[in-house]
């Protein structure tokens, strides 16, 4: 598979066999993935890896903290689009394809509700990647070269036939991971990659979506 065959079939995995994603697999993912270029080669990221009895303890925890009412506090700043942007109506557009992917009507609160929970479970996944940053380092500083090293676990791990999701819902509930993990108070939770071999008849995993046309957003200056 050549960079551009991997581009181009990564995407995000929602559902995944059960089957485990060996230490030794996981550890040639990270390597790779740690050549990710970052500002004056500081590499501000680091990792903790999730699996087994552990992972089901942090999944069970989150989704009862979920299912209690239990307010999110992450320790990252939360994404959020203008109501009137083409940035809302592309996330609007990505969760209409899910919905009806997984027949979840928009007035079911029930099943809506039991989608919401599978990103604080990492969907299922046999392993999860969770990203740490330093606190001492800038809110915004370290986010680059965290982008660079999420992409590249994401794209390695299509060389062994894994999937990937990258989302924040496994790092709502930075207390539990803490609990459960030993993690520095030193250090920021940033967020999660749920990894592992992906389910493809999972509906939601059929998802394709689209891209702006290149010539729609970039301007060539000094070409022919």
């Amino acid at each position: 598979m050549d960079i551009f065959e991997a581009i181009n079939l990564r995407k995000s995995i929602r559902n995944f066999k059960p089957d485990p994603v060996s230490k030794e697999m996981i550890t040639e993912i990270l390597e790779a993935a740690t050549r990710a270029p970052s500002a004056m080669n500081t590499q501000p990221w680091e990792f903790i890896v999730l699996t087994g009895n552990v992972l089901e303890d942090v999944r069970r925890v989150n989704v009862e903290m979920l299912n209690a009412g239990e307010s999110p506090r992450p320790e990252h700043s939360i994404v959020g689009w203008p109501s009137d942007s083409v940035y809302r109506q592309r996330q609007v557009g990505l969760a209409k394809q899910l919905f009806q992917l997984m027949d979840i009507k928009r007035e079911d609160k029930d099943k809506r509700a039991q989608w919401m929970e599978r990103g604080f479970r990492y969907f299922d996944a046999p392993a999860a990647i969770i990203l740490l940053t330093d606190r001492s380092l800038s809110e915004a500083g370290p986010l680059l070269d965290m982008g660079a090293v999420m992409q590249n676990i994401c794209l390695a791990a299509l060389s062994h036939g894994l999937g990937t999701c990258i989302e924040d819902q496994g790092v709502m509930y930075p207390d539990v991971l803490r609990k459960f993990v030993s993690i520095p108070e030193s250090k920021k939770i940033t967020i999660a990659i749920a990894i592992g071999y992906p389910n493809s008849d999972f509906p939601a995993n059929k998802v394709e979506t689209t891209r702006e046309p290149v010539k729609n957003i970039t301007t060539w200056c000094g070409f022919e």
